[in-house]
């Protein structure tokens, strides 16, 4: 009987879950249930990329992450059979200052992991319904918690530190940054693909529904642009980025707004949906055209222009600009605008490798390689599962 990893990847607005061989870690099935509460839509693929299972709703669909978890669940069991699942891996987005390594959740884990949903309300609740769901389906199976605070463990206190009493940073108040899964594994697929510049002064624009950006040297991370929470850095399909906390302190006293009403504000009504007041879909903006949703385009890019130029700085120049995730694997268009007037930086992005996707982008004699690269966090968790699994003794 053939051994699986499986792995949950639960976001602000979908699930993933992929099946993963334990021999060679091949990918046996993915299954992407995406627009939950906005158009329900679910698809699994086995490692080829034939469609297993499609489903959409146009009404009446699942609501929740919980009602979508048990579409996902419903399907998984039949199509397992008699394969034996021998780990469940789990993307958790907030590990707070003490895990650096991913780990297996036990009661104690869980609910320390728990107390931290406050610095990840539009995540971390999902994160752990995941683990919850997946528990109860397999029991005695090792749910491994990978975290995307992670990889960024090792920052310098200049980049983590916040202009607060000393004692502050103390008890935890300090930036994490986040998407580190995805950074790990773009790390390591640049030893692969551009070699010359992995151990380079690198910087990865994490561009989707959430969006950051991070510094990277020699593999690690030094700085990113994402802090304490999720909400913080570029703006996001429906969280705004960087703001003066002075714009809180004023809502909550010139219109009595309290902390529920700031959490929706800033996580669920702002970014590129408030921006445009149409759609936190890149896609959706750049098939409008309309002024506001042009507008909120070019506030997305003139951010990621500038967390660039900040990001350089940091690391004392700029050897490669790495593209990946929803926004930064699929829209050219982006890409161009972001890149656009950065000669000055050594940037010169090839249009035709752009529009035509591959994975280098940059054009001949740019001194700063430009590349395209897919990222698969879900790759990269069931790594780690399978080798806590086996640093414990498991198969």
């Amino acid at each position: 009987m053939s051994g699986v990893v499986l792995v949950v990847n639960a976001g602000s607005s979908s699930i993933k879950l992929e099946v993963f061989a334990t021999d060679g870690l091949a990918r046996l099935a993915n299954l992407l249930f995406e627009g939950i509460g906005v158009r329900p839509a679910m698809r699994a693929k086995d490692g080829a990329g034939a469609v297993l299972a499609e489903r959409m709703w146009a009404e009446g669909g699942p609501a929740d992450h919980r009602a979508a978890l048990a579409e996902v669940t419903a399907w998984l069991a039949p199509f397992l059979g008699e394969r034996r699942v021998v780990a469940v891996g789990h993307r958790v987005v907030h590990g707070g200052p003490e895990h650096a390594l991913p780990i297996v959740v036990d009661a104690a884990a869980r609910s320390a992991l728990a107390r931290l949903v406050p610095l990840a309300p539009l995540h971390q609740p999902h994160n752990l319904a995941g683990i919850d769901a997946m528990a109860a389906l397999y029991p005695g199976v090792p749910q491994v918690a990978c975290f995307d605070t992670a990889f960024h463990r090792g920052h310098p206190f200049v980049a983590d530190a916040f202009g607060l009493p000393r004692t502050l940073y103390d008890e935890g108040i300090r930036r994490y940054g986040f998407h580190g899964l995805s950074y790990e594994y773009i790390s390591g697929r640049l030893v692969e693909v551009a070699p010359e510049i992995a151990a380079g002064r690198v910087i990865v624009a994490h561009l989707g529904n959430g969006a950051s950006m991070c510094a990277i040297r020699q593999g690690r991370s030094i700085d990113s642009t994402m802090g304490f929470t999720a909400v913080d850095g570029l703006p996001m399909g429906t969280r705004t980025g960087q703001l003066d906390p002075g714009v809180m302190l004023h809502l909550m006293t010139a219109r009595g707004m309290d902390a529920a009403a700031l959490t929706r504000l800033l996580y669920n009504e702002s970014g590129l949906k408030g921006l445009s007041g149409l759609s936190s879909d890149m896609r959706d903006l750049e098939a409008a055209g309309t002024a506001q949703a042009r507008e909120a385009i070019a506030y997305f890019v003139y951010r990621a222009r500038k967390e660039l130029g900040a990001l350089t700085a940091a690391l004392g120049g700029l050897d490669a600009l790495v593209f990946t995730a929803g926004i930064g694997e699929n829209s050219p268009t982006t890409r161009a605008a972001i890149c656009a007037g950065m000669e000055w930086l050594g940037i010169a992005l090839d249009d035709r490798a752009n529009a035509a996707g591959e994975t280098v982008i940059s054009a001949p004699g740019s001194r700063v390689r430009i590349l395209r690269i897919p990222t698969d966090e879900e790759r990269m968790i069931a790594s780690h599962a399978l080798a806590l699994l086996r640093a414990r003794g498991g198969p």
